[in-house]
């Protein structure tokens, strides 16, 4: 199968799906905000992860739709904050929810996006016990990606920041939630316990690759290609694995280049520059991209024990597009 004919083909049944969830409402303003960012676009990769799975272990990918409508609500809705925390001013290639509409607006429509993924998981159609642990599940997720996202704040106040501590945070902000779109798929499709627990480690690992290349993009792309600002995470001093390898090696000059530059708001183009030549120079970039392939690797190794199916196919094309998007 073709990875990316089936993620557009997926993309274009999940968005018709989950269209019922974001209708227009009084007050307008409030709904248009919420809408904003799901009627932009996006990759979609959790809900179609979450289906996928649910096909690995031989369930019915319908059945998985709420259940997916409901993380991809939550994803929506930790961007609006997140945003608004980063002070960015471009996502998927528009404005942001509160340059758009307003700080106070993009809160609520975050507030609002929250309680609407709690909505969507409801339509699941499993046993009982079954959708109480998925909802815990899904609890526990919103839980870890605040952990995380508190720390990822924490961190831009701190001058370094050991890699395990990294990999803590993002494990929490990120791959808590593509592990649990793919441990849900397959929760919801039936697999059993070797089968869902292989899928959660698949999940994590590939959530763990996305995120370090995803801090490889920040720096490497564009602002028209990748769809949001080019250069936040050097001035609002973001620990990306990157950065993390770069401080802890950087001496000398190269420390006060850092010093100076690194977590400072009015840097310009071209001292963000100066530090994207300066993790190039010390090998950070290079570290990291190995450090994602060590994820990608685990992500494969997890799957062996599913059966050989057009599912599984898929979930092995999509760890290498993780690392070879551009955006």
């Amino acid at each position: 199968m073709d990875l990316q004919n089936e993620l557009m083909k997926r993309t274009a049944m999940f968005n018709t799906y989950w269209q019922q969830y974001l209708q227009i409402k009084k007050p307008a303003t409030l709904y248009e905000a919420a809408r904003h960012l799901p009627f932009a676009g996006g990759k979609r990769i959790r809900p179609f992860l979450t289906t996928v799975a649910c096909e690995s272990v031989s369930g019915d990918a319908q059945k998985a739709l709420p259940f997916a409508a409901g993380l991809e609500l939550m994803h929506n809705f930790t961007l609006v904050h997140d945003d608004i925390m980063d002070h960015s001013m471009l996502r998927r290639n528009l404005p942001t929810v509160h340059v758009k509409f307003g700080e106070p607006a993009a809160i609520l429509s975050g507030d609002l996006l929250f309680a609407k993924s709690f909505e969507a998981i409801l339509g699941t159609s499993v046993d009982f016990s079954m959708f109480k642990q998925l909802q815990q599940d899904f609890i526990d997720c919103v839980i870890a990606i605040c952990e995380g996202q508190q720390l990822d704040i924490e961190f831009e106040q701190r001058k370094t920041v050991p890699e395990q501590e990294y990999l803590d945070m993002i494990s929490k902000k990120t791959g808590a939630l593509f592990e649990l779109s793919s441990k849900g798929g397959g929760l919801i499709g039936g697999g059993n316990p070797q089968e869902v627990a292989a899928l959660q480690t698949y999940g994590m690992a590939l959530g763990l690759a996305f995120q370090i290349w995803d801090d490889y993009l920040d720096m490497s792309s564009t602002a028209t290609t990748l769809g949001k600002d080019i250069g936040n995470d050097i001035r609002n001093g973001k620990k990306t694995l990157i950065a993390v390898h770069c401080l802890s090696h950087a001496t000398g000059k190269e420390k006060r280049l850092l010093d100076d530059i690194f977590g400072n708001r009015s840097a310009s183009e071209h001292d963000v520059t100066k530090v994207y030549d300066l993790f190039r120079e010390l090998g950070s970039v290079e570290y990291a991209q190995q450090r994602a392939l060590h994820y990608v690797n685990q992500a494969k190794d997890a799957i062996t024990v599913l059966k050989p199916s057009d599912a599984k196919e898929l979930l092995h094309q999509l760890i290498d597009y993780i690392i070879q998007r551009e955006k």
